[in-house]
């Protein structure tokens, strides 16, 4: 079974070992006041609705903040509150009774990459997820790469605009403040209070409502020749560029692989993120930047990844996944 914690959204699926496609499968949004209690108690009624009476050999979770791997305790969430110092592992074996492995989402979704999607053939890898936030993960030799403290990755709080907006960490400049999602919005929604004669096509997706302007409108607009979303859409991308840029200059990857929501954001996109990576990187080094290939479900098919690992031995039980 594979658990996706989500700063939006709750999404669980069941695969049998070995199998590439999904048994059954369900995702629900979460409310905006959605809170550490409300995330486990509908993931475990999401999780007891898919299993139908049955019980999974191991569970794979993907969450969306730091984890400590090693022991699965959840740090925190930069986006619900009162997931600070959670044993998730933990609760979650007690709960199912089956071996769980926990891990932070980028990490997961850097796994689930590398072993069925765009990094396959791959011996480094670096994911990076630009969403609500902007996470990444490092796959070296077929491992995840955790650091010392179980925080390596965290590319969104890489500092690329000192002195910047405020970021969900509570330091400044950081490009999840920059280049995500809501940065995004944020920086559509001023432009087109700032310059009322612009931006047609926006504001045509949003009924007037400058307010109510999201990552996603810009997206649209942009592809539909909005100039105003387009160059909004593009500053990211070249704010994004040039953290991955740092990334690969100090790690050398043999690929980077970008996911998430503003990464089905096409072709211009990412052709001003390789331009700003580019920029940013020593002359002879690799720039191979690609979409990922399995979309929103990269975290679950890595949660696949980690739960395939703990199982040893097959299973014949028709009451066991």
């Amino acid at each position: 079974m594979a658990l996706d914690f989500g700063g939006t959204k709750l999404s669980a699926a069941i695969a049998a070992v070995g199998e590439r496609h999904w048994r059954t499968y369900k995702q629900i949004p979460s409310p905006p006041n959605a809170d550490a209690n409300w995330d486990f108690n509908t993931m475990i009624s999401l999780a007891d609705e898919l299993l139908g009476g049955k019980t999974p050999v191991a569970i794979g979770v993907s969450f969306g903040g730091p984890v400590g791997a090693q022991d699965g305790i959840v740090f925190l969430s930069h986006h619900v509150p009162g997931w600070e110092n959670i044993p998730l592992r933990e609760w979650l074996e007690r709960r199912f009774g089956v071996p769980v492995v926990v891990d932070n989402d980028a990490n997961v979704a850097a796994l689930g990459e590398w072993r069925f999607g765009a990094g396959k053939g791959c011996r480094s890898l670096l994911y990076v997820t630009v969403s609500t936030g902007i996470g990444g993960g490092w796959v070296l030799d077929g491992r995840i790469y955790h650091g010392a403290d179980s925080l390596a990755g965290e590319i969104g709080h890489m500092t690329v605009q000192p002195g910047g907006p405020v970021c969900t960490c509570g330091r400044h400049g950081c490009l999840e403040a920059v280049a995500a999602g809501p940065a995004v919005a944020r920086s559509a929604w001023e432009r087109l209070i700032a310059e009322p004669q612009v931006g047609g096509i926006l504001r045509q997706l949003v009924s007037g409502d400058v307010g109510a302007v999201t990552a996603q409108h810009v997206s649209q607009a942009a592809e539909a020749g909005d100039k105003l979303a387009q160059e909004v859409l593009e500053e990211a991308a070249r704010a994004l560029g040039f953290g991955i840029g740092c990334a690969i200059a100090l790690m050398n990857p043999e690929r980077v692989v970008v996911g998430g929501g503003l990464a089905k954001s096409g072709e211009r996109y990412f052709e001003a993120v390789r331009v700003a990576v580019q920029a940013n990187v020593l002359p002879g080094m690799r720039v191979e930047i690609v979409p990922a290939a399995l979309g929103d479900d990269a975290p679950l098919w890595g949660a696949v990844a980690l739960a395939e690992g703990l199982v040893t031995t097959p299973f014949t039980d028709p009451e066991r996944w």
